[in-house]
């Protein structure tokens, strides 16, 4: 009887042994002993920014991802700058302090990222900005410092190509009135931001070099938002009623704002065509309806997963020079696609 006890007692010991051992496991085979932490600090401009929504949604969604792959737990902590300079410089002095691995900053202000990149570098953290490129000055005072973003003036080029093709299809599409030339409005973004002063340069570009005669009526700044652009749209219907012939907007946010003003008046009996920029889920809904005729998709999973791949890399030791894409040493600049009535369903189940 002695021996059945001890041998029990062994056995006992033996499975709980193998139970514990068991438990220091994660669902992969990776010992979590073993288990070493990152952690990726991101301040936005403004978190209400659909476009910056989508994009840092998918890059906690990516490293949730990654995580499960990997032998580190990884922290993504999002804050919002609510379009501050001074709240974004306090956040990025708290990820300092709170030795982050990597700072991720969607910038306030182009033109003033020194302050931040001096404290990031006096404690040797990188740091990558995204969709809001610092000046080149700045990106040259560390060889830490990285920029993710798309190809502005190729947005820009999208939208003149989006109305050229329907004028070409379609002139009276187009030229409303019938006079031979085509008059539009364009709505900007944010002063002094790179993408307003490219996209709203290029997007008569392939119009001009078609030899399309061109009437700016208007040009106004709506800061990316879409209050801002029903409140411009709505003054534009009031002076220039059917005049009106496209509406470029340098972002989708603003397209769908003028939208809102234009579907709201009884006054005008030809709606012009308005496109836009980013390919938010929104807007690909009004492309499919044929409310805005197009927009330029900004591919934001691709670039959350640069963003992502890059903060990993650097956690990790790893090779930057390995990023797919990267130019100079720290650029990496996204395509945008054409997106139109004629291929939206593609985009909108990718979404």
């Amino acid at each position: 009887m002695k021996i059945l006890k001890k041998i029990s007692l062994c056995l006992l010991t033996v499975t709980i042994g193998t139970s514990l051992s068991a438990c220091n496991y994660n669902n992969n085979g990776t010992n979590k002993d073993s288990i070493k932490n990152i952690k990726i600090g991101v301040t936005l401009y403004r978190q209400d920014d659909a476009f910056i929504s989508a994009i840092t949604k998918e890059l906690e969604d990516v490293a949730k991802e990654k995580e499960g792959d990997s032998n580190y737990k990884i922290t993504i902590n999002v804050v919002d700058a609510k379009g501050s300079l001074t709240n974004q410089n306090s956040q990025v002095e708290r990820f300092v302090s709170q030795n982050y691995d990597v700072i991720c900053v969607n910038i306030v202000d182009r033109t003033a990222a020194s302050m931040m990149i001096d404290k990031a570098k006096s404690a040797n953290i990188p740091m990558i900005f995204f969709n809001r490129e610092p000046v080149e000055e700045d990106m040259e005072r560390w060889d830490k410092l990285y920029y993710v973003g798309a190809k502005a003036e190729q947005s820009g080029e999208i939208q003149g190509k989006i109305i050229l093709d329907a004028y070409k299809s379609n002139r009276s599409l187009v030229d409303k009135n019938g006079d031979g030339k085509i008059q539009y409005v364009v709505l900007e973004g944010e002063p002094g931001h790179q993408d307003t002063l490219i996209r709203t340069e290029h997007c008569i570009k392939p119009l001009i070099e078609n030899g399309i005669e061109l009437e700016k009526l208007s040009d106004e700044i709506g800061n990316w938002q879409y209050a801002q652009a029903t409140t411009k749209m709505n003054q534009w219907i009031k002076e220039f009623g059917d005049k009106i012939e496209v509406v470029f907007s340098n972002n989708d946010e603003m397209a769908l704002g003028a939208l809102e003003a234009l579907n709201n008046d009884n006054t005008i009996k030809r709606h012009p065509l308005v496109v836009g920029i980013d390919g938010i889920p929104e807007s690909l809904t009004q492309v499919k309806n044929g409310a805005m005729i197009g927009t330029a998709i900004n591919d934001y999973k691709y670039q959350a997963k640069v963003i992502f791949n890059m903060a990993y890399l650097l956690s990790t030791n790893g090779d930057i020079s390995s990023v797919e894409g990267l130019e100079k040493g720290k650029y990496v600049m996204a395509d945008y696609s054409e997106v139109t009535k004629d291929n939206v369903d593609i985009y909108m189940k990718s979404k």
